[in-house]
């Protein structure tokens, strides 16, 4: 309804005027009357009309002066002027004045009406507009602040909803929808003494450029990447089929493998689980991050094993790290001696007194051992890795060798126990957590991570595995659904749900819930709800990779 006020130094108009119309069966709302410009101008600031009826000639301030007043002071409001006069001078200075309506007395009711009616046509076509420009406004503004390396940053970090990224994506004409994703990460980071010219010649050899594009590669293979800082490189590379992802993955692989072999070059690389769905992105970045971490650690091992030796090293002098793997995977504990003892024959000739050789070619073992266990179990081992190196520099005969790789054997052996059933309690825990504050600002997974007491990246990776979601994912089912109840069975305002569940923007809630429910939250109070389809659409658009 629009509010109308009117201002006339004749009580009897204002009374007529007032009892002649039926205000609210019109869609009006009769809010105040006035004798004279004076008083109207203080209660105009109290009744906020829309629509503002003056007569001209009136004593202590007449229609003019107040229509000038108050086109300054409030420009939205539309005014109509009344006049007993018909003189030209009056209609122009009205008109010039940005007056709506210029009408002479008497006024019928039914014209009344139809002014009243037409200028609040105008009011609506004015707010429509208004609200499509400054809809249009945000959307440029979002689309400039929303970069495509701050959404593929943001969806291997799993700050995005499935729902978000493919919003985004869209508006930045960039495809995210495929079969199988997998995110690789390579780090290029310089070591001491050397500059970024001399890292990028080795990494050359290993097949990086300088732009750290990854070759060979087919040309219909089309990856989507970023630079994460100035020595890190993301990519996203996605497949119709696992077969094809896993064949895009190979030089990733090769490069992996000859970084791992060439001690000196700087470049880590890390390469994380295939995924098949958009969400699954990032658990394969946190896999990543995780399997360069524990190559730099190893890179870094044998960097140290080279410096510490005085001569050339021998490759049969490494111990066989998947020969081992493999044997911990399918060997029992019984087996365990008898297989260490024909596995160290290759170490028979170190001398363990003299020599740090023996603990950096068992250190290189170990930490493969703990990459593989933390990857198969979810059981984060950094913290296991100066305790197991602290056994190493123990190490004093052959014997003892063989005797750490039996307990090495041991511990992988329990960890594998543990982790079969290790984090029901703790995902039990996390969704009661989000249940009690989905409706505080703060919440994230920073907050929740304080609350379990484990590192943000390992819950994310262990909540995304357990339940298939992420973290963010998780929390945004929480709050739409909670906000579904809230527009069905009370009369709260959109913006007053949308704080009630979390978010302090009206603006982004409301898009949000159209994107995962399809409606807005009008049509869906509307419509008592999802309809059939829409359940199913929504699901699949917020929580599926679409």
């Amino acid at each position: 309804m629009k509010n109308v006020m009117l201002v006339d130094d004749e009580i009897l108009v204002r009374e007529m005027v007032k009892e002649c119309i039926q205000w609210e069966k019109e869609g009006f709302r009769y809010v105040g009357d006035a004798p004279d410009g004076e008083i109207a101008l203080q209660l105009i600031e109290q009744l906020q009309p829309d629509i503002l009826i003056t007569d001209i000639k009136m004593p202590f301030m007449d229609g003019l002066e107040l229509s000038g007043i108050v086109r300054q002071r409030m420009p939205n409001v539309k005014i109509v002027i009344l006049s007993g006069h018909g003189e030209f001078e009056y209609a122009r200075k009205a008109l010039s004045l940005g007056v709506e309506e210029y009408a002479l007395k008497p006024v019928s009711a039914a014209n009344m009406l139809a002014i009243l009616h037409g200028v609040s046509r105008k009011i609506d076509e004015e707010k429509q507009q208004q609200e499509k420009v400054r809809k249009e406004l945000l959307k440029e503004n979002e689309i400039i602040t929303m970069t495509k390396e701050k959404l593929l940053g943001d969806l291997c970090c799993g700050f995005l909803t499935a729902s978000e990224a493919i919003h985004w994506s869209s508006a930045l004409a960039l495809n995210l929808l495929s079969s199988y994703y997998a995110v690789v990460v390579s780090d290029d980071r310089c070591t001491a003494g050397e500059d970024r010219e001399e890292t990028s010649v080795k990494n050359a050899t290993i097949g990086l450029s300088d732009e750290q594009l990854p070759v060979p590669l087919s040309p219909a293979c089309v990856m989507l990447t970023y630079r994460r800082s100035r020595s890190e490189t993301v990519w996203i590379v996605t497949g119709d089929s696992r077969q094809q992802l896993e064949e895009r993955l190979l030089c990733f692989r090769s490069m992996r493998e000859q970084a791992d072999n060439i001690f000196s070059t700087a470049t880590s690389i890390g390469i994380g689980s295939v995924q098949d769905r958009l969400q699954g992105i990032h658990l394969s970045y946190l896999d990543a991050e995780e399997a360069m971490h524990w190559q730099r650690l190893s890179k870094q091992n044998r960097l140290e094993m080279k410096s510490s030796a005085q001569v050339p090293l021998d490759p049969s002098a490494f111990l066989d790290r998947s020969k081992f793997l493999e044997f911990l995977k399918l060997g029992t504990p019984a087996e365990a001696e008898h297989f260490v003892g024909a596995y160290m024959a290759g170490l028979n000739g170190q001398d363990w007194e003299s020599s740090s050789l023996g603990y950096y070619i068992l250190s290189d073992l170990t930490i493969e051992v703990l990459h593989a266990s933390e990857q198969s179990f979810r059981i984060p081992h950094m913290e296991a890795l100066s305790y197991f190196q602290a056994e190493i520099g123990n190490i004093r005969t052959k014997e003892d060798a063989s005797s750490y790789l039996v307990r090495l054997a041991a511990q992988y052996w329990r960890w594998r126990a543990e982790g079969s059933d290790k984090y029901g309690e703790l995902i039990v825990k996390m969704k009661t957590y989000i249940e009690e504050h989905y409706d505080k600002e703060y919440i994230s997974l920073q907050s929740a991570s304080e609350f379990v007491r484990l590192s943000p990246s390992h819950l994310s990776k262990v909540f995304s595995q357990e339940t298939g979601q992420t973290f963010i994912e998780y929390l945004t089912q929480t709050r739409i659904q909670k906000a579904m109840e809230l527009l069905l069975t009370t009369p709260a305002k959109s913006y007053e749900v949308a704080f009630q569940v979390g978010y302090n923007d009206s603006h982004y809630f409301s898009n949000l819930f159209k994107r995962v429910t399809g409606l807005t939250t009008k049509q869906f109070r509307k419509n008592g709800g999802l309809s059939l389809g829409n359940k199913g659409a929504s699901h699949e658009a917020a929580f599926e990779h679409g």
